[in-house]
């Protein structure tokens, strides 16, 4: 192993397809309008340069095979290797990664890792690695852009291969910020009948971290690194993982926590924080101790109804008749003024309504989000995200004290129905003592929680 053909074997992992041809194989470089000629023209030609020049001299000095390139209208890159692949076959599979599809999706790359001796041979593999799939889109940040972010964008299922390079990226001292696993507990938390929730990985690193202890060999990366940090006032470090304050909100319980392309390990379970799963995983730098006291009352962070659900009025209506436990219930339906609603958020953010006792009911402020989508006009939506709700709702108060919307209260703590302007939702009530009730341990692994269907023997004995 030398640092060019840790490189070349991070960019291969990273964005590498094979197919059946035996004299080609591709690298996928995901750069969308980064990339973009259109976009940034400059750029652009930096990267053809930076793929004939820097990576195109790699591959011919090390596995002989010849370089060429072709674009997408999209930013989208693909660098063709031709020739004899042969000895970059042989070289995956001495570390046990097939020469199949998508790399990324199947790889584990855990005996390179240890193949990889020193640092200077992990910061190269792992500028591979960034140079393919890091992102430092202007989206890529930590909620400003005081805190700019490297992203690692991974598609498929592989949780080991994520696993592996966030303790490849420990080594080195490059401490990860975040994971977004590709689970619906983290890509889906507030509604379970939403379907695309499968949106691949992302391991998010501080920015000022990477430009420390890690590297890229494309100049382009490296000059928009430079950019992105030049927008921050401060330079920031990383905090390490067992240290780290952990705040967990609720989530819904979703049916594809079964889906069959979940690892087994993950499959099954309920997710409080993307450091559950570390901990779920056996991580060594996963912080157990502060996960404990929320493993410890899970009813309080679990719903198994809809948080709030966004869809038609006819949508609801047909989730409401296809569910057993739901379209039993009895519905006590009134129309009720969002001034009443809007008086009671303003007294407490925090309160509970119509439940049974002081420690049940729905959440206000839930409610108030579904009366902005309820009443918001198309242009005061994106998508079925109000544009600012607390404004649209004020807004449409002042112009019309009388605005009301409709309320479908259940006979059991179902979920709420808020309805008008041919849209609807569906608001769990938040229930802790009973949704306790649901969660177990996985016998085999103490941090994993397993989460039964609710009945309506569960809500009658309350």
């Amino acid at each position: 192993m030398d640092s060019d053909r840790a490189y070349l074997l991070g960019l291969i992992i990273g964005g590498g397809v094979f197919g059946n041809a035996e004299d080609v194989f591709r690298i996928r470089l995901p750069y969308k309008k980064w990339g973009s000629y259109l976009e940034n023209p400059a750029r652009a030609g930096q990267i053809a340069s930076d793929i004939l020049r820097k990576v195109g001299q790699m591959f011919r000095a090390i596995y002989n095979l010849s370089v060429s390139y072709e674009t997408t209208p999209g930013g989208n890159w693909v660098i063709l290797c031709e020739g004899d692949t042969t000895n970059v076959k042989e070289d995956l599979t001495r570390y046990g990664i097939p020469c199949e599809g998508e790399i990324r999706g199947v790889a584990d790359i855990g005996v390179l890792t240890r193949a990889l001796t020193d640092d200077n041979l992990k910061r190269r593999f792992v500028a591979g690695l960034a140079d393919t799939i890091g992102s430092m889109a202007k989206s890529q940040r930590r909620f400003s852009a005081e805190h700019q972010i490297l992203s690692f964008e991974i598609k498929g299922y592989n949780f080991k291969f994520v696993c592996e390079l966030c303790r490849l990226l420990y080594s080195i001292n490059c401490i990860p910020d975040q994971v977004n696993w590709n689970h619906p507990n983290i890509h889906c938390t507030s509604d379970p009948y939403y379907q695309q929730w499968n949106k691949g990985f992302k391991l998010r690193i501080l920015l000022d971290q990477y430009a420390r202890f890690g590297a890229f060999a494309f100049r382009t990366k490296a000059e928009t690194q430079n950019e992105n940090r030049r927008l921050q006032r401060e330079t920031h470090e990383a905090e390490i993982c067992e240290t780290r304050e952990i705040h967990v909100t609720t989530s819904t319980v979703h049916p594809a926590e079964n889906d069959a392309r979940l690892p087994e390990q993950i499959r099954g379970g309920h997710y409080l924080h993307f450091r559950h799963f570390c901990a779920v995983l056996g991580c060594e730098h996963a912080p157990y101790e502060a996960l404990c006291p929320f493993l410890a009352h899970p009813g309080k962070y679990i719903n198994p109804f809809p948080i709030l659900c966004k869809e038609s009025i006819t949508r609801i209506d047909e989730i409401i008749d296809s569910d057993d436990l739901l379209s039993q219930r009895e519905y006590n339906e009134s129309n009720i003024s969002v001034s009443s609603f809007l008086r009671m958020y303003n007294d407490d953010a925090n309160t509970l309504i119509y439940g049974d006792s002081a420690s049940n009911g729905y959440p206000i402020s839930e409610i108030m989000q579904a009366i902005a989508y309820v009443i918001a006009h198309d242009d005061e939506l994106f998508g079925k995200r109000p544009k600012g709700y607390m404004q649209i709702i004020e807004k449409h108060v002042n112009d019309d004290p009388n605005c009301s919307v409709s309320v479908r209260r259940p006979d059991l703590l179902t979920p709420l129905v808020i309805a008008g302007n041919g849209k609807g939702t569906l608001i769990g009530a938040a229930n802790p003592r009973v949704y306790e009730r649901l969660v177990s341990r996985d016998p085999d692994n103490q941090y994993k929680l397993l989460v039964r269907q609710i009945t309506e023997e569960d809500l009658r004995n309350a």
